[in-house]
């Protein structure tokens, strides 16, 4: 790993300044090898905390990429997209579970992560001889990205600590705490890896603060990373605390739609803003390119997914659209596909952290530990701002159900779903329908994925495993 990390993030690093409005990321990075010159005033060290955000933009991370990234692959992996033949087959290999070591899926997440890392690790340090007034801050932003970072390589690489009763002692990932790029990190448990995440958010907690400029963290969006979090490793009351710290609302039904439109910010508490210069990224072309009428998908909704959206249902309006191609027509991903006006089809505001998932922990957790009432409450509050008539009533498996339900809608093409049937150890069903609008069309090649195959996690990329003698590969690979 240590070549890899040196080769991306110092010899290719770009010297970049940060000349306009401050309250945005509205810059390319600030990043440069860590020299006391490079960090001295307080404008230092928020541009190296931007510097660290954008990172985030990487097609492998939230950028959107052909190769698979924390922005699509958790659905590309899953059972909500079919494969569309009418686009250029990107991402087929992760689609299809056909992937190696040497292959080295999702290695660009890998990679990214881990420069994210690298640049947090060299802020934490040089901050240590830093008493400028953001100094709480910008380390408090650091601990919790270089968290994220951590936890993004962790889902994809390692188990999760729910998925099966040996997770916890299995393997997971080199939690890196310095910026010395010579250092050859071993593996740790999943349970060591989660216990550091956990800390680093704690400690992000305490200088972090309640509002922050646009596309910065805040204390809720580090309270729903911690719910998530603890929720992952069945800390069930862990992750209700943090949830119930959260003080964002959920986004009211009439203004989900203009969520993805960009008109509407009600229930995000984090994104990205793709405007500013030098920030040329269209992530919404992860699902297809074009107009309405003349749609190149690359990934449409799965049939059998698609009739789960209730028709009074407004998630229905805001995720999906209907798209046609000459005579082809597809159930067709709206999430950031364009905006209201139209114009730069694609280019839409990443969004990363809402407020509905810290409700959805709540009512998971909360049924986890038995408490029915409070589980069935926590998933009526969501509900009660998604249909005009929301169903309501459910109790012992059907509320289980109902609850999982909600999360895959709620959260649809938006970096969970494939984590969610991992940790709860299930089998992946996509049900064998094509890609056309009505279930008609080809399907996607590969149909199942059972409980316990090593296609749950990644291989460790075979570039690190040959630069790192300490890693060790996943089970099977």
């Amino acid at each position: 790993m240590k070549k890899i990390i040196y080769k991306i993030a110092v010899l290719t690093l770009v010297i970049g300044g940060f000349t306009s409005c401050d309250s945005e990321l509205d810059q390319i990075p600030f990043d440069a090898l860590a020299t006391s010159q490079s960090y001295i005033t307080v404008a230092d060290f928020e541009n190296a905390t931007r510097g660290i955000y954008s990172t985030l933009t990487n097609g492998s991370l939230y950028g959107g990429s052909d190769g698979g990234g924390m922005l699509d692959a958790p659905d590309v992996l899953s059972d909500n997209v079919t494969i569309a033949q009418k686009g250029r087959g990107s991402r087929r290999s992760l689609h299809n579970w056909q992937y190696s070591a040497s292959t080295e899926p999702m290695s660009g997440l890998y990679q990214s992560a881990y420069t994210m890392i690298f640049r947090a690790n060299t802020l934490l340090e040089q901050s240590e001889n830093f008493a400028g007034d953001n100094k709480d801050k910008v380390v408090a932003e650091a601990k919790a990205l270089r968290a994220l970072g951590h936890l993004n390589v962790a889902t994809f690489f390692a188990k999760l600590p729910t998925q099966s009763a040996d997770a916890n002692s299995s393997p997971g990932i080199a939690y890196v705490t310095t910026a010395d790029f010579s250092i050859e990190p071993a593996r740790l448990t999943v349970a060591e890896t989660y216990d550091l995440i956990v800390k680093d958010l704690k400690d992000a907690l305490v200088g972090i603060p309640v509002s922050n400029d646009a596309g910065r963290l805040t204390k809720d969006g580090v309270n729903i990373l911690l719910s998530r979090v603890y929720l992952y490793m069945g800390q069930w009351q862990n992750s209700i605390d943090a949830a119930n710290a959260v003080t964002t609302a959920i986004a009211p039904r009439n203004k989900v739609v203009g969520i993805w439109e960009d008109v509407s910010k009600e229930g995000v508490v984090f994104w990205i803003d793709v405007d500013p210069p030098g920030l040329n990224i269209t992530p919404g072309v992860t699902w297809s390119q074009f107009g309405v009428n003349t749609l190149v998908p690359e990934y449409v909704v799965s049939y059998p997914f698609y009739q789960l959206f209730a028709a009074d249902d407004i998630r229905k309006d805001a995720y999906t659209f209907q798209g046609k191609n000459g005579a082809l027509k597809f159930n067709a991903i709206k999430k950031l596909f364009a905006r209201a006006d139209g114009q730069f089809p694609g280019r839409v505001d990443i969004k990363i952290l809402r407020a509905a998932e810290a409700t959805l922990n709540i009512a998971e957790a909360q049924y986890n530990l038995g408490n029915e009432g409070p589980a069935l409450a926590a998933l009526d509050a969501l509900r009660t701002k998604r249909y005009t008539s929301p169903p309501s009533g459910e109790t012992g498996t059907a509320l289980l159900d109902a609850i999982r339900l909600e999360r895959r809608l709620e959260f649809a093409f938006e970096s969970q779903r494939f984590f969610d049937i991992k940790r709860w150890g299930l089998s992946l069903e996509r049900g064998g329908f094509g890609d056309l609008n009505d279930g008609t069309g080809v399907p996607s090649e590969a149909q199942n994925l059972a409980v316990g195959t090593k296609f749950f996690q990644m291989p460790i990329p075979q570039t690190a495993m040959d630069l790192n003698p300490n890693l060790v590969q996943n089970s099977g690979y």
